[in-house]
């Protein structure tokens, strides 16, 4: 089978990535910043031949694809299995509010425990790497030969990174995750493989990561 192409893209910058405030599957919009991001990541990719783009279905993924979209005249078809991270009872906190309030949780964050969860519903490192590796494993899997663009949130792209590279989840991060950088894989049948990290060629800024932990 002919490998897929992958163009995996941040969404652009939104107001909480600035505020260092955590999204996870809260639906913030782009701010402007986030909007020109997007524009720039569309005519960046004008030239490329793009046979489908894929989108978490959170705002403000799915605004930074339409505008990739429109420029590249294709649609898109949105998923959940896309969605960032789900933070539970972080969502909406600073990271100075959840060290203050939940010191112990915060600790458990920043140490990347693979098995552990924000409370009330958030999810562990290990269950995002299974539904990001499912997820774009199946969006790949009806490509082969063709090229695709996928956009979707911090945490999913440093998941995808992981899967790509050999790396644990635990492993720590010396790889950054731009807003609207362009990130560029391989799959087949036999996994992941990285072709270009982290380009920014086309942007002049980067946005906050909820993800530093």
């Amino acid at each position: 089978m002919e490998a897929t192409r992958i163009i995996a893209v941040r969404h652009g910058e939104t107001a909480w990535n600035v505020d260092a405030r955590i999204q996870g599957q809260l639906d913030i919009g782009l701010n402007e910043t986030g909007r020109w991001q997007a524009r720039r990541v569309g005519e960046a990719l004008a030239g490329e031949s793009i046979s489908a783009v894929y989108s978490s279905d959170l705002g403000r993924a799915h605004q930074t694809a339409q505008t990739i979209a429109e420029v590249t005249g294709t649609s898109v078809v949105a998923d959940e299995g896309l969605r960032e991270r789900s933070f539970g009872l972080f969502e909406g906190k600073t990271f100075t509010e959840i060290t203050e309030t939940w010191p112990d949780h915060a600790q458990n964050w920043r140490k990347r425990l693979p098995d552990w969860a924000p409370p009330e519903g958030g999810e562990s490192l290990l269950q995002l790497r299974e539904r990001v590796t499912r997820t774009m494993q199946l969006l790949a899997s009806r490509h082969p030969g063709e090229q695709i663009v996928v956009v979707a949130h911090g945490g999913v792209l440093d998941a995808l990174y992981r899967v790509a590279t050999g790396q644990d989840v635990n492993s720590p991060r010396t790889w950054e995750l731009p807003n609207g950088a362009i990130n560029r894989l391989l799959w087949t049948p036999e996994g992941f493989s990285l072709v270009g990290w982290s380009d920014t060629q086309h942007l002049d800024n980067e946005a906050g990561d909820e993800n530093s932990f």
